[in-house]
């Protein structure tokens, strides 16, 4: 047998996700590296891993068998590395976190710093709708949360890091929008929407129902991405975060189309368990998030001040 630890963990996370391209993009890899990686394992044995049925991927009993193998395997490797790296006096462990959609556009810069200072400690970020964000909060799965609306019924603490403004956003000034308008205007305008349940869509529709405006629907999407691009491709104008919107901004690919009663304001925050009892890991970054938040703001979102 002459298998290596990266072909043990490729294997299992093609066991985890029963796909090669979701294996492949949760490891940061190509498909074709996938590939070649389960082929090389498989060449150790004799007995099949893995099955395709219907152009689905199935593990074997055979192949459920390596995968638990596996598993204790590299755990083991993962605790030799740890117990290296304590010995050292260092900072080992896994940091978890959970993100809503558009915070993908803040959290890695509130990251990055502290994951170079310390290489013994493993990221663990799921980016996913608000929900699961606050589901993860309450059943005690992360570390941190980073919302802009703080989760109701949830007995939390905070740490505030940066604003978050909605804006009217649409492919350039119309004729009608040159001048700051009134709400009243949104009845005549094609409105794109978010998913049911985001946060953006909360503050979009708290607004309209403040000014009692009730507008016909054009476009419901899934992400803030999705979004963007109907915007670029003129289908309509959406009350957006600022924070995803930089680079169409900066190049007046989409502009700001000011009304009265906007921007929305909330905070990008992190939120916790106030009970919550931390490892060393997220007492370590709590501290470091302390002290370098103002700091991080000016490096990576200066920008954003030109608009707020």
């Amino acid at each position: 047998m002459n298998y290596t630890l990266h072909q043990l963990q490729v294997f299992l996370k093609i066991s985890q996700t029963l796909s090669i391209t979701r294996a492949a993009e949760e490891l940061n890899l190509t498909q074709p590296a996938v590939s070649i990686q389960l082929r090389n394992l498989q060449d150790q044995f004799d007995i099949p891993l893995t099955e395709v049925i219907g152009r689905r991927l199935y593990l074997t009993d055979f192949g459920r068998e390596i995968a638990l193998a596996a598993e204790k395997v590299l755990n083991e490797a993962y605790a030799i590395n740890h117990r290296t790296l304590a010995h050292k006096g260092l900072l080992y462990g896994k940091l978890k976190v959970s993100v809503v959609s558009t915070g993908k556009y803040v959290m890695p810069y509130f990251l990055t710093e502290f994951m170079r200072q310390h290489e013994g400690i493993e990221l663990v970020m799921d980016v996913t709708n608000r929900q699961k964000v606050v589901d993860s909060v309450a059943n005690n799965e992360v570390d941190f949360a980073l919302v802009s609306i703080l989760p109701p019924h949830l007995n939390v603490a905070r740490l505030d890091l940066m604003p978050n403004k909605l804006y009217l956003v649409g492919a350039g000034p119309t004729g009608q929008l040159r001048e700051e308008a009134e709400p009243e205007l949104l009845k005549k305008l094609p409105l794109i929407y978010r998913e049911a349940g985001s946060g953006t869509r909360q503050m979009m529709e708290s607004f309209l129902a403040a000014h009692q405006i009730v507008v016909k629907k054009r476009l419901e999407l899934t992400s803030n991405e999705a979004v963007k691009q109907a915007l670029l491709a003129g289908l309509g104008y959406s009350v957006m975060p600022l924070i995803g919107l930089k680079s169409e901004l900066l190049n007046n690919d989409l502009q700001i189309l000011p009304m009265a009663g906007l921007p929305l304001q909330t905070v990008w925050m992190l939120i916790w368990p106030k009970d919550k009892q931390f490892s060393p890991v997220a007492q370590a970054y709590l501290a470091y998030i302390r002290d370098h938040k103002d700091a991080i703001v000016q490096q990576h979102f200066g920008w954003y001040e030109r608009f707020l």
